[in-house]
């Protein structure tokens, strides 16, 4: 299983075009064949880090993802609409391994 992180420096003053571009892909990551974690604004600190988190089987899958992606109506329009409104200055993507087990908490405050 991949984890894709895609870290975007958005422009602060258009933060609202941002979380429409967001939900947006809520709907059709999804239907294209990622699992969305969800795509997360500023809150406290910087203002012009976002970012979007899904996962994935493989690489290949995510080139199949990608694919299915860009035929998606909705995905072409929201790139489109990204393009357009120019609130997204920056975006990098980073594909992570899980390298522990699941955090699932503790009762007891130890480490294991």
């Amino acid at each position: 299983m991949l984890t894709c992180v895609i870290r975007y420096e958005i422009d602060p003053t258009k933060r609202a075009q941002f979380d429409q571009y967001a939900r947006r892909w809520g709907q059709c990551i999804p239907r294209c064949g990622a699992d969305l974690i969800g795509y997360f604004t500023p809150h406290e600190g910087s203002t012009t880090l976002a970012y979007g988190i899904y996962t994935l089987e493989s690489l290949a899958a995510y080139e199949a993802y990608r694919a299915r992606l860009a035929s998606d109506p909705v995905g072409r329009e929201n790139y489109e609409f990204a393009m357009r409104e120019g609130f997204i200055r920056a975006e990098d993507r980073t594909f992570l391994r899980l390298a522990s087990a699941p955090h699932v908490g503790s009762t007891s405050g130890e480490m294991r």
